[in-house]
C-alpha cells in the first residue's frame, strides 16, 4: 500500500521598499488619526459643543480649523515626500515629523472623557509612530567607493 505525500508549497516573500513602507505606515497613521476624530462625533455632547462652537476648550474659529487642516495635512504630505524625497533628506524628516507627532498625538488623551476609545486610537498611533521612526533611524547604508559612509 502507497500513502501518498502532498507536495508543500512555500509563498514566495516578496520584499517591500522601504519608501513604500513609510508611506503605507503613514497613510495608517493618516485614516486613524482622522477616523478617531470623525468616530469622537459619537461621543455624547460633542455635537452640541461644537453647535455651540466648541471643540474641546478650544474656540472654533478659522485659527482653529486652519491649525487642524495643517495637522492632518502634514502626514498626508508625508506620504508623497516618503517616496519622493532623496534618501538623507527622507529619513531625517521622517524622523522628525513622526518625533514631533508624539507629544501632539499624546495631547489627544488630555480631557479625554471616553478614555478606552481615545487610549485605543492613541496607543495605535503611536506604534505606528514608532514604526515610522524604526523604519527611518534603520534606514539601509551602502559603503562609498573609499569606505566612507554617504
Amino acid at each position: 500500500m502507497r500513502t501518498r505525500q502532498l507536495a508543500t508549497v512555500t509563498l514566495e516573500e516578496q520584499r517591500i521598499g522601504l519608501r513604500a513602507k513609510l508611506a503605507a505606515t503613514w497613510t495608517a497613521f493618516m485614516f486613524l488619526y482622522a477616523y478617531v476624530d470623525i468616530l469622537n462625533f459619537f461621543t455624547p455632547g460633542v455635537i452640541k459643543d461644537i453647535l455651540d462652537g466648541k471643540v474641546f476648550e478650544f474656540d472654533l474659529s478659522q485659527t482653529f480649523s486652519t491649525t487642524a487642516l495643517v495637522l492632518v495635512a502634514i502626514p498626508i504630505f508625508m506620504v508623497v515626500l516618503s517616496t519622493t524625497l532623496p534618501a538623507r533628506a527622507n529619513r531625517v524628516t521622517n524622523l522628525v515629523v513622526a518625533a514631533l507627532y508624539v507629544p501632539v498625538t499624546a495631547f489627544n488623551a488630555v480631557g479625554a472623557s471616553w478614555l478606552y476609545f481615545y487610549g485605543l486610537g492613541i496607543a495605535l498611533e503611536l506604534v505606528l509612530l514608532a514604526l515610522i521612526m524604526r523604519y527611518a533611524w534603520t534606514w539601509p547604508r551602502t559603503v562609498g567607493a573609499h569606505g566612507d559612509r554617504p
